[in-house]
């Protein structure tokens, strides 16, 4: 990761229309949110797409940025890109379509893996509510502070702390109190 100078420099080449510093920029979060995406979706084009209209998005809106945490108001975008994926009728039938089938698959056939604990936290994950799914990745995948995914999903703190407060706590129940 760049340092705040490099990434503020990066920036101002951005809002200049600078296509080098666009495509720096990209290469420094390209990685971060995709898998941010992956692990909403569990579906690699689909992430793909998201993230393709992620940045998009980022050249239309970067002269929107004024300044503070970059990565929330990335992160901030990502969600709401997120956010309309869900709410557009046509995917989100087919979403909930695949990841219940990933479900009952999962459920009836267990994964055999060299790290089966992983498999089962990413199962696990998958039964949470998407709300719950996301902040949580928010905070561990995508390594946001609490103030900053307040600021993503506009709600207070102690909302932000306490919805992460009961979906890890579900989240353990779920894993039978492994490793969390």
């Amino acid at each position: 990761m760049a340092k705040s100078d490099d990434l503020a420099r990066i920036i101002i080449g951005c809002k200049n229309g600078d296509a080098q510093c666009f495509s720096q920029l990209v290469d420094m979060f390209a990685n971060r949110c995709y898998g941010y995406f992956y692990r909403l979706t569990g579906n690699h084009d689909i992430s793909d797409e998201l993230l393709s209209e992620l940045f998009v998005k980022l050249v239309e809106k970067i002269g929107s940025y004024k300044g503070g945490s970059f990565e929330s108001w990335l992160f901030k975008i990502s969600s709401n890109i997120f956010n309309d994926h869900l709410r557009s009728k046509q995917r989100r039938k087919k979403l909930l379509e695949v990841q219940k089938k990933q479900l009952k698959a999962q459920i009836t056939e267990p994964k055999k893996s060299d790290n089966e604990h992983i498999d089962k936290l990413q199962r696990q994950l998958k039964r949470l509510d998407m709300d719950t799914r996301e902040l949580i990745m928010l905070r561990f995948y995508s390594q946001l502070s609490f103030k900053e995914i307040a600021q993503v999903r506009s709600e207070p703190l102690g909302t932000t702390l306490a919805k992460m407060h009961r979906g890890l706590k579900k989240l353990r129940e779920f894993m039978g109190g492994l490793m969390l």
